[in-house]
């Protein structure tokens, strides 16, 4: 996307109608580890907090070190300091083994507690309190059940519930991103569409091939993923289901088949299509008919489609001005409809992508702010405004994606030659880089909340 551009826009257009462009000057190498947090820039005074290891009730060791998960998230968010378990001076399991002044001197602000008792064969019940140090009030307390290949979600999930007790904003560590990464074996190169927990955790290979995978979307209630496959060098988007593991093919139309994007109803798809006269525009599709309808007919470049959060909008970037500009239109509009031009500062912006809320839009920007490097910014679409840059450190930082609580957003971004991803908050006070260890990973899509 923003490589391509770089270079003039005819060569622009013609990486595009390629259907390569994101994968310019990308490093060769494996991408099998683990995806490893790193905080590179937080808040001046994360808030202090004891996670104590929780106590087990049962035969032999605890399965599961479910505390350890709570504070890796808690401290990962870059807002908490977790204390370390050897500083701890006691390690209480129920509130009356608590002793608040021992943690007031130890400087500590909340403090969780916790249990985990074998309820029958590889059935767990936890139990946790949550309190105020300084006041020694319980805020939070919960009883949740969990069987064994399940513990690690659970922490998650408690882990959510004390993060939104502490900061009025839902967490996220429960949810999933879905990710594409390239290794190369020998002289071949492998694409493979990866799904993770939030943490990056958990990984599972959706997809693999040889040809090029691009443009993971996920469906609005996690069972499912759009994305663009080259496979017999003709792209096509498919529609996977995770659990059952079949595709469906929806468009392998002549010309290009790009930039799908599910509907807030899950019934259709946005997408971007160039058909026989092999022009870049916007068409939504009905996954049920299949029937298409187009939204522009224009010369220019039309990509890049994203929903509003009600479904009656849809925003896209086009350089009908010159440069890349994001624009909105109508979902239910025909060619006749102009669209309206939303992003007016900065000579480049792209890939849009709309918070759960609808107030804001998150943007790949290059403006004289970045000094020519291309971040992660976002538009008050409530105010028609320019709200500012976020990602500050990376050259070229692309794909942005909204965490389904609005607060964060993750990118692909370069590091030390490599692909790697990255999450900074809605205000830009925190930025993280997430890296695999080896290989490149890129184009990030955060999954919904996990529906029962």
């Amino acid at each position: 996307m923003a490589r391509g551009y770089d270079n003039g826009p005819t060569r622009w257009t013609a990486l595009l109608r390629a259907g390569v462009a994101v994968f310019l000057a990308i490093a060769a190498g494996g991408a099998n580890a683990q995806l490893n947090i790193t905080v590179t820039q937080g808040i001046d005074r994360p808030v202090p907090i004891a996670i104590v290891p929780f106590g087990w009730q049962g035969p032999g060791q605890s399965p599961y070190d479910v505390a350890a998960v709570i504070s890796a998230d808690l401290g990962n968010s870059g807002r908490f300091d977790p204390m370390p378990v050897s500083d701890m001076i006691s390690r209480p399991t129920n509130p009356a083994q608590v002793n608040f002044q021992d943690w007031r001197v130890s400087d500590v602000d909340y403090l969780l507690i916790g249990q985990m008792s074998e309820t029958s064969s590889n059935n767990y019940a936890l139990q946790f309190q949550l309190f105020n140090v300084r006041s020694g009030q319980q805020l939070l307390g919960f009883r949740l059940t969990s069987p064994r290949d399940n513990l690690r979600a659970a922490a998650h999930r408690i882990a959510d519930m004390v993060f939104e007790e502490l900061t009025g904003i839902p967490g996220v560590f429960g949810t999933q991103i879905a990710y594409i990464s390239e290794q190369r074996n020998g002289d071949r190169r492998i694409y493979q569409l990866i799904v993770a927990d939030a943490d990056g955790e958990n990984r599972v290979v959706v997809a693999e091939s040889t040809q090029p995978l691009m443009s993971p979307a996920w469906s609005p209630d996690g069972r499912r993923l759009a994305y663009v496959s080259f496979e017999g060098n003709q792209s096509a988007i498919y529609v996977q289901t995770l659990r059952t593991g079949t595709r469906e093919r929806v468009s392998m139309r002549a010309g290009h088949n790009g930039a799908p994007v599910f509907s807030p109803d899950g019934r259709r798809l946005a997408l971007t299509l160039s058909l026989v006269e092999g022009n870049f525009d916007i068409y939504t599709l009905d996954l049920g008919t299949q029937v298409l309808r187009r939204l522009t007919d224009h010369p220019a470049i039309d990509s890049e489609p994203a929903w509003s959060p009600d479904g009656e909008t849809i925003y896209f970037m086009s350089d009908r001005s010159g440069s890349p500009q994001i624009y909105r239109i109508p979902s239910n509009a025909d060619t006749r409809a102009a669209p309206q031009r939303v992003t007016f500062y900065g000579n480049y912006n792209a890939r849009p992508r709309v918070s759960p809320d609808g107030r804001f839009l998150a943007v790949v920007h290059r403006s004289d702010d970045t000094q020519g490097n291309f971040r992660i910014a976002t538009f008050d679409l409530a105010n028609n405004q320019f709200f500012g840059v976020l990602s500050r450190r990376g050259q070229l930082d692309e794909s942005p994606s909204y965490a389904p609580n609005g607060a964060l957003l993750i990118f692909a971004t370069r590091e030390r030659g490599r692909g790697v991803l990255g999450t900074v908050t809605s205000d830009g006070n925190i930025e993280q880089r997430i890296e695999s260890g080896v290989g490149d990973v890129r184009e990030p899509v955060w999954g919904p909340f996990p529906r029962p």
